[in-house]
C-alpha cells in the first residue's frame, strides 16, 4: 500500500534541510518565516445518526449567534464547523472549532457558549462521546471569506524521540509553506495551518497538517501537485523515516463551512 502523499513530502524536506538535495524549482520562495501564534479550540462530537440533521440547523442558529459577532468585533479571526465524511469506528461524526491570536481570545467565546446554554442544550445532550482540543499554529494562511460545502483534509504525524526539537519548523520551512502557499495563491486551496497541540492531551510529538479545498477537484490537484514534488525527489521516503514514526500517522476528510476574517 502507498503511504499518503504528504508522507512523501515531508520526507522531500528533510531531505532538503539535510542538504542532501535541493528542494524542486516549483517549491522555491522567498524565505518562509513563523508568523505569530494563531490558536484553535476545537470540540468533538459523535452523534447518532438521527441527529445529523439537527446538528447543521444548530450551527446555521445558535452557534453563529456567538462567532459571528465574536468574528466581527476581532476576538476570532475565524470559525466554522466540519462533518466527517470517511468514518471510523472510533472516530468522530462532527467538529466545532474557532481560532483566534490569544488563548484569551479563544477563552471569550467559550465562557459565551456556556452562558449562553448552548453547551448543555437537547442536541449537545445527545452526544454519545465528546472531546475538546487546543491547537497552536506559527504556519498558516488563508483567503477572507466564507465557503460551505467546501472539503477539508487533516493529516496526523508523530515525531521519532530522537527527532530534532525544531524538526516541525525544519519540515514546514524546508517544504509544506512553500508547497501550500503556492496552491493558495492560484485558488486551489483557501487555508492551511500545521498545528501542534498546545494543551497536550495527546502525545507532544504530534503535529498535524490542514488544508481547506472550495471544491472535491482542489483535492486532486493537491494530490497531483504533492506528487509531482514526490517525482523529483526519489530519496525522499528514507529521509521522512528517519525522523517520524508513521504507525499512529492517520487522515480525515470532511465537509466543512469556514468563515475567515
Amino acid at each position: 500500500m502507498n503511504k499518503p502523499v504528504w508522507s512523501v513530502v515531508a520526507g522531500i524536506a528533510a531531505v532538503a534541510a539535510l542538504g542532501a538535495v535541493a528542494v524542486p524549482g516549483s517549491a522555491q520562495t522567498a524565505e518562509v518565516k513563523e508568523k505569530p501564534r494563531l490558536y484553535t479550540y476545537e470540540s468533538f462530537w459523535v452523534f447518532p445518526r438521527a441527529r445529523w440533521g439537527d446538528v447543521g440547523k444548530d450551527n446555521a442558529g445558535s452557534t453563529q449567534k456567538i462567532l459571528a459577532p465574536a468574528l466581527a468585533d476581532g476576538t476570532v479571526v475565524g470559525f466554522g464547523d466540519d462533518e466527517t465524511l470517511v468514518h471510523s469506528a472510533e472516530g468522530y461524526t462532527h467538529d466545532n472549532w474557532w481560532q483566534a491570536t490569544s488563548m484569551a481570545g479563544l477563552m471569550k467565546v467559550l465562557d459565551a457558549f456556556y452562558k449562553g446554554g448552548t453547551a448543555t442544550n437537547a442536541l449537545i445532550l445527545s452526544s454519545t462521546k465528546h472531546w475538546d482540543e487546543v491547537y497552536v499554529s506559527r504556519f498558516y494562511n488563508w483567503h477572507p471569506g466564507s465557503w460551505k460545502g467546501a472539503y477539508g483534509h487533516a493529516s496526523s504525524y508523530k515525531l521519532k524521540p530522537d527527532a530534532p526539537n525544531n524538526a516541525v519548523e525544519t519540515l514546514s520551512k524546508s517544504l509544506f509553506v512553500p508547497l501550500l502557499e503556492k496552491l493558495l495563491a492560484d485558488g486551489t486551496i483557501v487555508e492551511y495551518e500545521i498545528d501542534e497541540q498546545t494543551i497536550h492531551t495527546q502525545s507532544p510529538d504530534l503535529f498535524f497538517i490542514y488544508y481547506l479545498a472550495p471544491n472535491a477537484e482542489g483535492l486532486d490537484k493537491v494530490n497531483a501537485a504533492v506528487g509531482e514534488a514526490v517525482r523529483s525527489n526519489p530519496l525522499a521516503g528514507p529521509a521522512f523515516n528517519a525522523m517520524v514514526d508513521f504507525t499512529p500517522h492517520r487522515d480525515q476528510l470532511l465537509r466543512a463551512d469556514a468563515t475567515y476574517k
